[in-house]
């Protein structure tokens, strides 16, 4: 019961932070359930050092970060497939255009390094505050700072 309330508290956020990462909803599904049986597996050695959602999505990012080595090459493929069906679907107005920015902000968000990227998506997409970026990422708060100004100063080049 106490398991059941833990994942219904936290599995939403983690779902929505993996789905960030993999275009596919299933997969994003399949590393938010790795996420929480990693979690439980290494209970006995968790030590409570701050936020446990914090703790959940450094499991979560470093399933992440794995998964999308293995999958880069599938994944550009698989997007190009649903640029082209999103353009098929959607009249002209208003949605193909939040379609269309959406899918350039994912594209753009691509060309970055994978530091400058997590960054980013923890900052702007999930708004956490720069210090549980830096708990996350277990590194130190200037150097989250700096990914962050290389990340806007990148952006900003390329849109």
């Amino acid at each position: 019961m106490a398991f059941e309330l833990f994942v219904r508290k936290y599995y939403e956020k983690i779902l929505l932070y993996c789905h960030y990462h993999c275009a596919d909803r299933e997969e994003a599904q399949d590393l938010t359930q790795e996420t929480f049986v990693r979690f439980f597996t290494k209970l006995s050695a968790y030590h409570y050092r701050g936020k446990t959602l914090n703790y959940l999505y450094t499991i979560a990012g470093n399933l992440c970060r794995d998964y999308c080595k293995k999958k880069r090459e599938l994944l550009i493929l698989e997007t190009e497939d649903m640029t082209e069906g999103l353009l098929e679907r959607f009249s002209e107005g208003h949605q193909m255009e939040a379609v269309l920015n959406k899918m350039v902000v994912e594209q753009v968000l691509k060309q970055l390094p994978e530091e400058l990227q997590e960054v980013v998506i923890l900052y702007y997409f999930k708004g956490l505050k720069l210090i549980e970026i830096s708990d996350i990422l277990q590194i130190g708060l200037p150097l989250v700072k700096y990914r962050m100004r290389q990340a806007k100063r990148r952006l900003e080049k390329l849109l």
